[in-house]
């Protein structure tokens, strides 16, 4: 038997309103997939605009970074003031930077196109977290899954279409893209609707929940908040090298072409969604902790393989790399959100900010440190990051995922 779900409607906050979390999925997938176009174009960027490395750097620094610096305080301010339209307009932005990157005419201009697409992310990222935490019920962790694997999805589909659509007809064909963005804000307005007439009371009901249960001691919980952030870092600093130059990398190394490259791109990002719908599942029925520990830890072995291995084994080796430490945000967001439940999206903003932020210093310190030494150099450095997980079992247990799972599966 399935377990039973409330009509998207109702406003109890015991039942998961799917179809919610579906349109939030499709419009994260939508909203990554028009960001992910940043990072496959950057052969031809760097091409049209005879651009360096650390000028790719600067460009994936500006747009990351600002949403970084935003995410944060966005997220601060919808806890305390909600805005259920909020998200279509952060859409909006999205849409302007993706039609003046189509036709950005020298690279101050390419600045201000990834500026406007940071803060579009900004809005989006914390607000729709927030949403699908809403919409979940007691799934906390498979709606953040849910969430999650529709951006992780728009980001594999992003280099596809560049290779296919933008490769083959140039950079103004980036404007195409618009159509996406207005079905976004189509669906996000939806979406507003929901959050404006039920969501918003489905949140009450939770924060009178969580009050009720003793709060973690403040040197715990900041304690737990830095292993988690550092955990982020290890994450996402190794993402950069696979997300910003995997492509550059496997040009260099294996002379492969640049639409052969962003298809063995395709396949890393692939995994990646893969392993963020398994982390929240999992992470609902074992505990966040197991998760986060197995996921950072345990992609460590392939990492150190990944620089010594040819190209076959390198495509191979992406996969579980991938899948592994793609695992690890999910329970990680959820986490923190157990932590400080009465801020959450204070939280989604600060995490989400935090990866993009840390994506973005990553991809530039990257770049610098490639065009000093070589790619290579960069990918053996890289390998070592995941050691940096054994911090996680400093986190303290958090029993509320473990016995949420199985007190669904009980009711299944």
């Amino acid at each position: 038997m399935s377990t039973p779900s409330n009509h998207p409607g109702d406003a109890s906050a015991g039942g998961t309103a799917f179809s919610i979390l579906a349109a939030i999925s499709v419009c994260h997938l939508l909203n990554d997939m028009m960001q992910s176009l940043l990072l496959a174009i950057y052969p031809l960027l760097k091409t049209n605009y005879g651009l360096d490395f650390g000028q790719i750097g600067l460009f994936t620094f500006t747009s990351q970074v600002t949403a970084s610096v935003l995410q944060p305080l966005v997220g601060l301010y919808i806890d305390r003031s909600p805005r259920p339209y909020s998200l279509a307009m952060g859409m909006g932005s999205t849409l302007a930077g993706l039609v003046l990157l189509a036709y950005a005419p020298n690279f101050t201009s390419l600045l201000v196109a990834a500026a406007l697409v940071g803060v579009g992310s900004s809005v989006f990222h914390p607000e729709s977290s927030r949403v699908a935490r809403m919409a979940a019920g007691h799934r906390h962790g498979l709606a953040q899954s849910v969430f999650q694997v529709g951006g992780n999805a728009g980001s594999a589909i992003g280099p596809l279409l560049a290779a296919f659509i933008v490769l083959g007809y140039g950079q103004e064909s980036i404007a195409w893209f618009s159509l996406a963005a207005l079905l976004g804000i189509f669906l996000l307005v939806r979406v507003g609707h929901w959050y404006r007439d039920h969501g918003l009371e489905r949140m009450r009901a939770s924060a009178a929940h969580a009050a009720s249960r003793p709060p973690l001691p403040r040197r715990q919980l900041v304690l737990a908040m830095a292993v988690l952030i550092a955990l982020i870092f290890s994450k996402f600093f190794y993402m950069a090298s696979m997300t910003s130059y995997y492509t550059f990398y496997l040009i260099s190394e294996f002379q492969v072409s640049v639409r052969g490259a962003q298809l063995y791109l395709f396949l890393f990002l692939a995994a990646v969604a893969a392993g963020t719908i398994a982390g929240g599942w999992i992470g609902d029925r074992i505990g966040r902790k197991a998760v986060i520990w197995m996921s950072i830890v345990g992609v460590l072995p392939f990492t150190l393989l990944l620089p010594y291995a040819n190209l076959y084994w390198t495509a191979v080796l992406s996969v579980p790399i991938g899948f592994i430490l793609a695992s690890a945000f999910p329970a990680i967001v959820v986490y923190a959100q157990e932590l400080m439940p009465s801020r959450v999206g204070a939280v989604a903003g600060l995490f989400f900010g935090f990866a993009f932020g840390l994506g973005g210093i990553g991809a530039a310190v990257l770049g610098e440190l490639a065009d000093a030494t070589s790619i290579g150099f960069v990918y053996h450095l890289c390998s070592f990051l995941p050691v940096i997980g054994l911090l996680a079992g400093f986190l303290p247990r958090m029993e509320g995922g473990r016995s949420r799972g199985r007190a669904l599966e009980a009711a299944a």
